[in-house]
């Protein structure tokens, strides 16, 4: 499993319903692979986490994007959204386990 960050421009006038995690949940399908999903809205950025299921890095990214994608056209809250950018955050070495860094 990996997490995906999908990172979203959102039109200044938009309107962020406070519920946009849940509206957008229940547009994910079986299918999407998606185990969980984090929402970080923080205008004019909306960052969608998915926690998706993949055997490789790469699969996981494309597939984040696809699904991304398509809610942009299935959600109507993210209708005007624009995406700017998909993948995996970089964790920093300081929370490398220390066995790894001595």
């Amino acid at each position: 499993m990996y997490l995906v960050h999908a990172r979203l421009a959102m039109p200044a006038d938009a309107d962020m319903p406070p519920d946009v995690r849940e509206t957008v949940r229940r547009a994910l399908r079986p299918e999407d692979r998606v185990e969980h999903l984090a929402v970080h809205p923080r205008a004019p950025w909306l960052t969608l986490g998915f926690f998706v299921l993949a055997d490789a890095l790469g699969e996981a990214e494309a597939h984040a994007e696809r699904v991304c994608r398509r809610l942009l056209s299935a959600v109507p809250q993210l209708g005007a959204a624009r995406l700017v950018g998909v993948g995996v955050p970089l964790i920093s070495e300081a929370f490398a386990p220390s066995s790894l860094r001595d």
